[in-house]
């Protein structure tokens, strides 16, 4: 047989094979196949009743609607500004001789702070005080010869016109003495200038300038900063819209400045300040709040959270914001019915934030809301609640508010992992 003849029967072979082959897997008559295309038609009905996610009892967390007064209140952002800032500069061209502050430290109104090279300013203190004194020698003896000329003019020993022109010498000399003493007190305030006290209350920041250096009053660097820090100022802005509200409550608003979480207040203080206009291009108004600020908590320049509160809600009926849940058809929360079964239903609520909800409608007070578990729970599902709704009421009120949310109730056993993953 040569080779062309038996490639052809091989080839022949292989196909033959292959067709056998196919004709066995077809009709589940290949071992080792069956199984697996049975197993693979059965697995979804083997995971829904064995390792996949249990429909029954879903872990729920509660919490009770209940009344209470709710602050009605305006957040914004604000920046710290000091109620008085000053650039200490020299007031006389001089040496710098001495620094008497140390830097960060709190200084009080006319404390020295520096002082210049009083030398010069002092000679010129002197030579107008020798001049007064040499003008006031010359009035004294102008003084004695017109009393002389008085006397001589009545005995018609002397002429009127010496008579007036003494008078006048007087007078002149009054005057010389006058102008002297002014610029005594010119030289003194001057001199007074050497010596650089704080106009403030207030803290020195970092030193400008070192000793020795040349200081001239058109210098604009300036010596050191001083900052008043009791009491601070806080401004921010507040949309237009909101201005109506803000003028009511003026007078009687208090504004919290708040911590990086928006929830620890920093300070409390009073809105003084309503800004005379409104800005055009932002549609915005400044305010400026006063804050004691006697723990120097707030520092010039910080950004801080503000809130401002314009009224109170009396007893008003308030739900968990968590419980309030937004659908298709509007708000609605799930209420805890008899056997532990959740029942949906609609509300409408007025003012929310992270904390509470007003609701106007669709709740009693007293109702066990559920706040947690929502992406497996659905209307008429069995629930069990692992905290009691009456320490859910004091969520709000504590840092552990969270942790309470998350820790099960006495007697109540600790859901499994995969139960924890709720919507809120």
């Amino acid at each position: 047989m040569n080779r062309v003849s038996r490639r052809v029967l091989l080839a022949v072979g292989a196909l033959a094979l292959a067709g056998a082959l196919a004709w066995a897997y077809q009709t589940d008559r290949l071992p080792g196949f069956a199984a697996k295309d049975a197993a693979k038609d059965q697995g979804p009905v083997a995971g829904r009743s064995g390792g996949g996610r249990s429909e029954g009892t879903v872990t729920v967390t509660a919490a009770k609607a209940r009344i209470e007064d709710v602050p009605v209140t305006i957040d914004a952002v604000g920046t710290v500004q000091a109620l008085n800032t000053v650039t200490i500069r020299t007031q006389v061209d001089g040496r710098l001789l001495r620094l008497a502050f140390t830097e960060g430290q709190d200084v009080r109104k006319g404390d020295i702070l520096a002082e210049i090279d009083p030398a010069l300013y002092q000679a010129q203190y002197d030579q107008a005080v020798a001049k007064k004194a040499q003008d006031e020698a010359n009035l004294a003896n102008a003084r004695v010869d017109l009393a002389r000329y008085e006397r001589l003019l009545v005995g018609a020993y002397a002429s009127k016109q010496q008579h007036a022109t003494q008078k006048a010498s007087v007078a002149q000399l009054e005057a010389l003495v006058r102008a002297d003493k002014a610029a005594i007190d010119n030289a003194k305030t001057t001199l007074d200038y050497a010596t650089i006290r704080s106009p403030i209350d207030g803290r020195a920041g970092i030193r400008l300038v070192d000793v020795g250096n040349i200081l001239h009053a058109s210098d604009q660097t300036g010596i050191v900063v001083i900052t008043q820090l009791k009491p601070i100022y806080v401004v921010f802005t507040l949309p237009q819209q909101a201005l109506p509200a803000v003028q009511k409550a003026q007078g009687k608003a208090k504004v919290s400045a708040l911590g990086p979480d928006n929830a620890t207040p920093i300070e409390v203080g009073e809105l003084t300040v309503i800004d005379n206009q409104i800005d055009q291009q932002t549609g915005t108004v400044r305010l400026k709040a006063t804050f004691a600020n006697p723990n120097l908590a707030l520092w010039p320049g910080q950004f801080v959270n503000v809130r401002l509160m314009l009224d109170t809600m009396k007893n008003v009926l308030v739900a968990p914001s968590q419980a309030v849940q937004r659908g298709p058809n509007g708000a609605f929360v799930y209420v805890l019915g008899p056997d532990n079964v959740a029942t949906m239903r609609p509300v409408t609520t007025g003012r929310q934030d992270e904390t509470i909800a007003v609701v106007t409608s669709g709740l009693e007070p007293g109702e066990v809301l559920i706040t947690s578990g929502f992406s497996r729970l659905s209307d008429g599902a069995k629930v069990r609640v692992m905290n009691a709704p009456e320490t859910a009421n004091a969520e709000k009120n504590g840092p552990g508010a969270e942790d309470r949310r998350s820790a099960p109730s006495d007697g109540a056993p600790a859901p499994a992992m995969r139960g924890n993953r709720t919507k809120r």
